[in-house]
């Protein structure tokens, strides 16, 4: 199996990579950005490429159908670590909508929704699909958010991609009436899952919960917990995904 991960920025990839020590890592050049390829320690059953996509749904998109497009163009010459991905994984750190999601937790969207792709009315905000456009959510296999769920104690929910970060209150009320269900707010999300949905690849979007969304009070920010979180999360995936068919659509 062949796992793509996305991230914003090197300190998220290296905390990623961090589960994987003291795996060997190699480097791979693709059109603006890089992937570093690791590999379970104890073998297992995925081989997982780590990309840093840069910040917001646009680049994170670019970046993702990239290194998606490339494994499509790569003959396949050995079943574990060539060929197309199997899954993509949207990961890295965000803010969390309190209480639901405290400060340091693990959050897994079993649906990643732009919260901010659309048109302001004087009626409100309205999303881009009433406008007759586009999509404006994309699910996760409910099979395996359950499986990941488990092994990493991650709360589920909707994460939402906003291109612009939660800065009061008033601003936070307002994402949480519209949406509900949302545990989380990042900038990358939907435009990962933009690019794997244009490739049929399944995806998951997890995040380690490093502040609250609302008013921006770095006293209350927790980067260094939040990457640990994640690397501890990247740690326990094995057994989920060697429990899980990437292509049985029907899970």
């Amino acid at each position: 199996m062949r796992v793509l991960v996305a991230t914003a920025v090197l300190v998220e990839r290296d905390a990623v990579a961090a589960a994987f020590a003291p795996s060997p890592t190699r480097e791979y050049a693709i059109p603006g950005a890089s992937l570093s390829r690791v590999t379970p320690a104890e073998g297992g059953p995925a081989v997982f490429d780590l990309l840093a996509a840069g910040v917001g749904p646009a680049a994170a998109a670019a970046a993702t159908a990239a290194a998606l497009t490339a494994a499509a163009l790569v003959e396949e010459t050995d079943e574990k670590s060539s060929g197309p991905y199997d899954l993509v994984v949207s990961a890295g750190i965000g803010g969390g909508f309190q209480p639901e999601a405290p400060v340091g937790s693990l959050v897994l969207a079993d649906e990643i929704t732009a919260a901010d792709l659309g048109a302001e009315t004087a009626d409100g905000f309205v999303p881009v699909t009433e406008l007759g456009f586009g999509a404006v959510t994309h699910h996760s296999p409910e099979s395996l958010v359950r499986a990941v769920a488990a092994v990493t104690g991650a709360r589920t929910g909707a994460v939402l991609t906003v291109n612009t970060v939660t800065g009061s209150a008033d601003r936070a009320a307002e994402l949480r009436r519209r949406h509900p269900r949302a545990l989380a707010e990042a900038m990358e999300g939907f435009g990962v899952a933009e690019a794997a949905a244009a490739h049929g690849v399944p995806v998951l979007e997890l995040r380690a919960v490093s502040n609250p969304v609302g008013p921006r009070d770095r006293a209350t920010w927790r980067i260094g917990d939040a990457l640990a979180a994640l690397t501890g999360a990247f740690g326990k995936l094995a057994p989920a995904l060697e429990s899980w068919n990437p292509h049985d659509r029907t899970q």
